[in-house]
Parts: C-alpha cells; structure tokens; sequence
C-alpha cells in the first residue's frame, strides 16, 4: 500500500472531543506499548545531548500529531518523569478537550499579559503531568509564539521539569511552528498514511533544515496493518525513525 495518497477531508474530532488517550485508560494494549517504543526512540536518539524539550509537528491539519504527543507525554510521566504539556496550537488547540480542562486562561494568557505559568498551570492531570491548555485563541498567535516572553517561558520551563513536550500547527499551515522548532531540542514529524503528501512531507523537511531545527525523526500514523486487523480504537499506529 503506497504511503501517500489523495488528501481526505480534515476531521475536526479531535477539537472538539479531544484525543484518545489509550496510554492512560489501557497501559497494557499494543497500541501503548508502540507509544512506549516512540518514547525510548527519543531518548535514544541524541547521544551527546539529553532531550528536554520536544515539538510534535506535522504538515498538515489532521495527521494526528496531537493524538501523538499526548501520549507520548503520558507515557514519560507513567515512567516516572516530571513532565510538562504545552498546547502551542493556538488556532486548532485540543488538549482541554482531552484533559476536560477549562480553557479560559492558558499559554496565550500567559505570553499576552505576562502572567506567572503556575498560575495557570493545571498540575498532576496524571500523575507527574502536568498541562497548559492554549487559552483563549488570540488574533496575533505568530506574535505570541515568535515573542521574546516565549523564549523565556520555554527556559524557565525547561529548568523545572524533566520533559516539555510541545503540540504545535503544521508546519505548512503556520511559519511561528518553524521558528519555534529551532529553539527545543528536538523535533518530531507526524506522518499520516493515506493524507499526507509526499511534496508537503518534504517541503515541511526543507523548511525544518532552514532554522537548523533538530528533526530527531517522523512518526507514521494510521498505517493500515498488513494482516487486515486494526488495534481497536479505531485508529492503528506503525512507526518509523530515520536519522
């Protein structure tokens, strides 16, 4: 089955009910434990430089880098990290539909008025995860996520916890996610078979390689298993790294 096919309409699910996070509600299904083996990739994958900071991306709307990057956050705290969700999508944000957390105040509040994040932030949502939702959708989100207040934001949050894990807009759709990329330590790119376009997967690597930001690989979503059995949940995950 060949990997890039005719785009599909974008689902709007994930906004509006949140994501499934099956690494919480069944640790033991097949499915979590591929999230695990993301997990252990990442830390892997930098021999010289621990990973502390992670931006989950993708090329397009849809291709489930937020249903990626929750649950890959969950299973750092499961193994005992102290870690930190950001939602940095300011235009499709999703983790207080997952989290079932107000999102009246959030990261936009805190880079517009300057607001102490611990104060807005929502502690132990699982256990050792800790959440920031978007906030109220700003008119000038490229400003707020571009602003020297994020940059600060990001080291003090850096400092504090183990892990801080970013889901950010697609990189085709936005140009603050490619300038945000080059200040984390690492970057992953969410591939969805059967939506994602070849052209667009490789521009959003050219445009990654433009800031010098550090891809550390790309997760395949969706991948249709070769023995006509899905995982449940309505979704099956393959994954794959390069270098």
């Amino acid at each position: 089955m060949s990997l890039f096919h005719h785009k599909k309409r974008p689902s709007t699910d994930s906004i509006e009910n949140g994501v499934k996070l099956v690494t919480a509600v069944e640790p033991k299904n097949v499915v979590a434990e591929q999230f695990r083996t993301v997990r252990t990739n990442i830390e892997f994958s930098s021999i010289d430089k621990e990973i502390k900071t992670v931006l989950f991306t993708s090329s397009d709307v849809s291709e489930g880098k937020s249903t990626v990057s929750a649950n890959v956050a969950v299973t750092w705290a499961q193994q005992g990290k102290k870690v930190l969700f950001i939602d940095a999508d300011l235009r499709r944000p999703t983790l207080h539909a997952t989290f079932v957390l107000p999102n009246t105040q959030g990261l936009s509040t805190i880079l517009a008025n300057n607001v102490d994040f611990h104060s807005i932030a929502n502690a132990d949502v699982i256990d050792n995860l800790t959440v920031i939702t978007s906030g109220p959708i700003p008119p000038n989100p490229a400003e707020l996520l571009n602003s020297q207040r994020m940059k600060h934001f990001v080291e003090a949050a850096k400092s504090e916890y183990d892990v801080v894990v970013f889901d950010v807009p697609p990189l085709l759709e936005v140009t603050d996610t490619q300038v945000l990329s080059a200040h984390v330590d690492g970057v992953i790119l969410v591939v969805r078979q059967g939506l994602a376009q070849r052209a667009d997967v490789t521009r959003s690597k050219e445009l990654l390689t433009m800031v010098h930001a550090n891809l550390l690989g790309y997760v395949l979503n969706d991948v249709a298993p070769k023995n006509g059995y899905g995982y449940g949940y309505g979704y099956g995950y393959g994954y794959g790294y390069e270098q």
